[in-house]
């Protein structure tokens, strides 16, 4: 019985290892979907960017940012994550990542906030990394993942506090004000 349906998929020209995955893929986005999780995008390198629903009670529609690589747990992402990362690329390619944390600015310019949860992405489409690709020859994360979860995480900090948004303040800072200041305000928790 099994050999004939993958006798007549492959006659339609639906390859079954194909079939299985997107089934499996599935059953694994309705899993987490059950535990909480939602899956946003998943980035070349299979890393998974989701949202779970946050707590803040003055925020029906808050959020949190969460990631998993291959063979990994879920980790949130801080912004001294994302920070650290940027100062890894500037030392590479110090033109480049200016021009990155110029997009990232301008895509926080464009997001607005939510009022319905989850959220999706605004301003990102694939191909929008391809400018800076050269930077993913160094660090942890892609110059895809970045772009993910900055937009992510500037919707849930336009949607959380509409006057003020922690992650535009570490990127425009970045390049423009000495590292010890970008990275002491990326961890203060006052």
């Amino acid at each position: 019985m099994g050999q004939l349906i993958i006798r007549v998929e492959q006659e339609r020209g639906i390859p079954f290892a194909s079939r299985w995955a997107s089934v499996a893929n599935a059953l694994r986005r309705w899993i987490l979907r059950l535990a909480g999780i939602t899956v946003i995008h998943q980035t070349k390198s299979g890393i998974l960017i989701a949202v779970q629903k946050g707590e803040k009670p003055q925020s029906p529609y808050d959020f949190v940012v969460k990631y998993k690589g291959p063979n990994n747990r879920w980790r949130t992402p801080k912004h001294v994550h994302l920070i650290v990362e940027m100062y890894v690329k500037e030392a590479y390619n110090p033109q480049l990542t200016y021009q990155l944390r110029e997009h990232l600015l301008n895509v926080f310019q464009q997001v607005q906030s939510i009022s319905a949860y989850p959220p999706g992405l605004q301003v990102y489409k694939s191909g929008d990394e391809a400018p800076f690709q050269a930077l993913d020859t160094v660090g942890e994360f892609s110059v895809e993942f970045l772009l993910v979860v900055s937009e992510l995480i500037f919707i849930q900090e336009k949607t959380n506090y509409p006057t003020g948004s922690l992650t535009y303040e570490l990127y425009r800072d970045f390049g423009q004000k000495d590292r010890f200041s970008v990275i002491h305000k990326a961890t203060y928790r006052g």
